[in-house]
């Protein structure tokens, strides 16, 4: 939801970074491989019981993933550059909450199964909806130069970080925040779908 309002404000020290990590050689995909191993590392370290030092690479993670599409645009965007960039990020996304489960299996493990369902519903109706825009030649630059066509929720990027921050700051309150996320995740998830249901409805059918 807060996504696209908060590109003018990260886009420009990003793309100043980029530059010059650009000029050392330094490629978009090995900052999005940099960025998942930051994001693992964090959700080992949430799982180990130090959610605060996971913060500090929760944070790392979502630099690096801001800097790849930046660093992409000055070398030139790739397949394979959007294809790791959003599959790494699902990775991640998937392993924050595991990480609290494990951390904690009596308390957290059904909340955070309910968010992972959450997730993977919201996921699904965003990269299905982004092949059909594909196919029919579809685009968006809402949410900034992407490689795929990115249909924006109530859920987005923005908000999951948040929700990542003060897990890591406050993870006695996991069931509480997870379930909370899970349920706007849920909403998010059957609006887009009904967003692409419209949508799809008026392209002519071939």
């Amino acid at each position: 939801m807060f996504d696209s309002r908060l590109r003018p404000l990260i886009d420009p020290p990003l793309n100043a970074a980029a530059k010059r990590l650009a000029r050392t050689g330094i490629s978009a995909n090995a900052v999005t491989v940099s960025g998942f191993v930051f994001g693992m590392a964090a959700a080992v370290l949430i799982a180990l019981g130090a959610p605060l030092a996971g913060l500090l690479f929760v944070l790392l993670n979502r630099l690096a993933d801001g800097l790849d599409g930046a660093v992409a645009r000055v070398n030139g965007k790739t397949d394979l550059g959007g294809y790791l960039d959003i599959t790494l990020d699902f990775f991640f996304y998937g392993a924050v909450p595991f990480a609290f489960a494990v951390l904690d299996p009596s308390k957290n493990a059904l909340a955070a199964a309910a968010l992972l369902l959450s997730f993977y519903a919201n996921g699904a109706s965003f990269l299905a909806f982004a092949i059909m825009a594909e196919k029919h030649g579809l685009e968006t630059d809402r949410q900034g130069s992407k490689s795929l066509y990115y249909l924006g929720g109530l859920a987005e990027g923005a908000e999951t970080i948040a929700l990542f921050i003060l897990m890591c700051l406050w993870p006695a309150g996991f069931p509480i925040l997870a379930w909370a996320f899970a349920a706007v995740c849920i909403v998010s998830a059957c609006a887009r779908v009904l967003i692409g249901v419209r949508t799809l409805r008026r392209i002519p059918t071939i």
